[in-house]
């Protein structure tokens, strides 16, 4: 059977191949045609990439050696397409591990090297779907219930049909994709490339972009929902009020609540929390705010019934999703006024608009490992690296802004492209420069357009704080009336209210956001003492603030329930929770990491990552090649098991 990653058989004609290889990766091609040739001696001579950095997919090289490699693997393809693109030797692993070093100019250790191969798939296998060992009877007895239909809930719901296991998904919204289904303002878009921004196992070549919008997004999400028979198991504009264990059974009572107010209870052996955490909108608590008789909507929650032409708009926050929406709407409107409370870090990315082209959709359909090479080419630069850069150095000086050597040199790198883009013009400069040490929060990434904006004639850019708002403008607290027919809050997300507003209540009537309250906790981020057989996807402590992204941490949390599930079911067992004191001690490791990492500065005042005391306990510390290792497999000797 051919490998699935060996790319399509094809008959195309040496022009049409010439011309696609105008598109491609150079240095992913090289790795395309060693395994088209099994010949490493391409790799060891004089060709080869400079260095690798994010985003920065040609390696660098000059144009006369890319010109070079194309002429050599016009000459590779056509003799693999004329000798009907035989299915490549498999490699030996050293072999691989020498092309992974020889593509990101460095290094690779050796203990990355398992997670790496996995994420590949080089052999055509999905390495993290999961072979139960119980019986197919014990698993139809098993029923579990999902909550959340999002890229994580959807992953269960595969999983789950794999494995066999009888579930249902239960969905707020009337349609798959979690917060690429909530969130379509204008200019929505992903910020880790899309040819790693997908999962491992249902990689997509049809991307038009390198960093999608949300309706691509979405689709995505909806193609692999029809293609995986998972919408049957979906009960959609179905919202979870909450869930009850119950001990003498075993089960979950899971509260429902249909669109028309109708009220239902499933019964699981299981559930499966897959909620997310950027879900729940955050509103402003401005005097005023419900005095203004215009629209007004959160950016999660955009009216596209407002015409927005011609109008003055008013968009208070500037983060992440008001970062994107700005460009996108100050060509049409006639006035924005944009309240940004906090200066934003950024890094260029001149493909942070770009189209992918004809070739490299060629690439990823019909040359050997062209896109699973290309995965590794984005995930590398951003595995692990971001993470030592966010360490902090005690020992150096004046820690408000920078908290290293290292991070005062990406500082300066940071300012040093900002101040390129403001045209001299020392008042913006003044206003778009942060204060406190780089990738304190969450960096942002550009290729220009928010500053081209922010030097509109029509935009105006405003850090002055909000006093009251009125019922046709915002009033800062120096008293200017800044006039609006259109209020965007672009305010975030209630990160820090882990699965409200739902009620789960353990073992004794213990309420799980009593427990937590502010300090939410899980073991692994997975599981709870006290709320037995309830399984935590993106749940505290694992938000990724360094790399990789949270399909991967998804992927990884769910076969480590998988194999969960499996043990309860192929043991006959009736449930399991972590215990005490490994909890305890995952929670206190956690947040002695934390304490070391350019996060959790005092001097970064407003970042959604921190509760009201100042504490972070949503993002994970540790690097990604750690958490892959330890949820693998479980532990049972880490859990009450009866």
């Amino acid at each position: 059977m051919r490998n699935r990653h060996a790319g399509e058989v094809f008959t195309t004609s040496d022009d049409e191949i010439a011309a696609a290889l105008l598109d491609v990766s150079i240095p992913t091609l090289m790795m395309s045609m060693v395994h088209m040739t099994g010949d490493l001696g391409l790799i060891r001579g004089r060709l080869r990439p400079a260095g690798l950095f994010l985003n920065e997919v040609q390696g660098f090289m000059s144009e006369p050696d890319k010109a070079e490699v194309r002429a050599l693997a016009l000459e590779v393809v056509r003799a693999y397409r004329d000798a009907g693109c035989p299915d490549p030797r498999p490699l030996s692993g050293d072999e691989v591990h020498e092309m992974m070093e020889w593509l990101v100019c460095g290094e690779v250790s050796p203990e990355y090297v398992p997670m790496l191969l996995e994420e590949m798939e080089l052999t055509g296998t999905d390495g993290r779907r999961v072979t139960p060992r119980s019986s197919p009877a014990d698993r139809a007895g098993f029923p579990v219930v999902v909550i959340g239909c999002g890229q994580s809930g959807l992953l269960a719901g595969i999983r789950l049909k794999e494995a066999g296991i009888p579930f249902t998904i239960v969905e707020k919204n009337a349609g798959v994709g979690g917060t690429w289904w909530e969130n379509s303002y204008p200019g929505a878009r992903v910020d880790v490339g899309n040819h790693f921004y997908c999962y491992s196992f249902e990689p997509s070549d049809h991307w038009t972009e390198f960093f999608a919008q949300q309706p691509e997004l979405q689709r995505y999400f909806e193609d692999v929902l029809n293609s995986r028979g998972i919408a049957p198991h979906v009960r959609w504009r179905t919202e979870v009020l909450g869930a009850d264990w119950n001990d003498e059974d075993g089960t979950w009572s899971v509260r429902c609540r249909e669109d028309d107010g109708t009220e239902s209870i499933l019964t699981a052996r299981a559930v499966i929390s897959a909620v997310g955490q950027l879900n729940r909108p955050k509103m402003p608590d401005i005097p005023g705010r419900e005095d203004f008789t215009g629209p007004a909507f959160h950016s999660a929650r955009w009216d596209h019934g407002v015409d927005l032409a011609g109008r003055r708009v008013a968009m208070i926050g500037a983060g992440a999703s008001g970062f994107q929406i700005a460009p996108a709407i100050a060509p049409d409107v006639s006035r924005l006024t944009v309240f940004q409370r906090t200066a934003q870090w950024m890094f260029s990315n001149p493909n942070y608009h770009a189209k992918v082209g004809p070739g490299v959709r060629w690439a990823l359909r019909h040359l050997p490992f062209y896109g699973r090479w290309y995965r590794f080419l984005i995930l590398w630069p951003g595995c692990d690296t971001g993470l030592e850069g966010a360490r902090v150095d005690p020992a150096y000086p004046d820690q408000q802004v920078a908290i290293s050597a290292r991070n005062e040199f990406v500082r300066q790198m940071f300012t040093d492209v900002i101040v390129s883009q403001c045209g001299g013009d020392e008042e913006l400069i003044a206003k778009v420069v942060p204060d406190y040490p780089a990738t304190g929060k969450r960096t942002l990434q550009d290729d220009g357009s928010w500053l081209r904006t922010l030097r509109r004639d029509n935009v105006e850019l405003v850090r002055t704080g909000i006093d009251h708002i009125e019922t046709d403008a915002v009033v800062t607290v120096d008293g200017r009336r800044h006039p609006a027919d259109v209020l965007v809050f672009a305010t975030g997300f209630q990160m820090t209210e882990v699965l409200a507003p739902m009620r789960i209540t353990g073992r004794d009537g213990l309420d799980l956001r009593e427990l937590w309250g502010e300090r939410p906790a899980a073991y692994l981020g997975i599981t709870v003492p006290g709320f037995p057989n309830l399984f935590l996807m993106y749940g505290p402590g694992t938000h990724l603030a360094h790399g990789a992204s949270l399909i991967f941490h998804s992927e990884c949390q769910m076969r480590y329930i998988s194999r969960c599930l499996d043990e309860l079911i192929s043991g006959g067992r009736v449930s399991m929770e972590p215990r005490q004191e490994r909890y305890d001690d995952w929670h206190e490791r956690t947040q002695r990491e934390i304490a070391t990492l350019v996060w959790s500065q005092p001097s970064i005042r407003h970042s959604y990552f921190k509760n009201s005391q100042g504490e972070i306990h949503g993002v994970s510390p540790w690097r990604v090649v750690d958490y892959w290792a330890w949820t693998a497999a479980p532990d049972l000797k880490d859990f009450v098991i009866r």
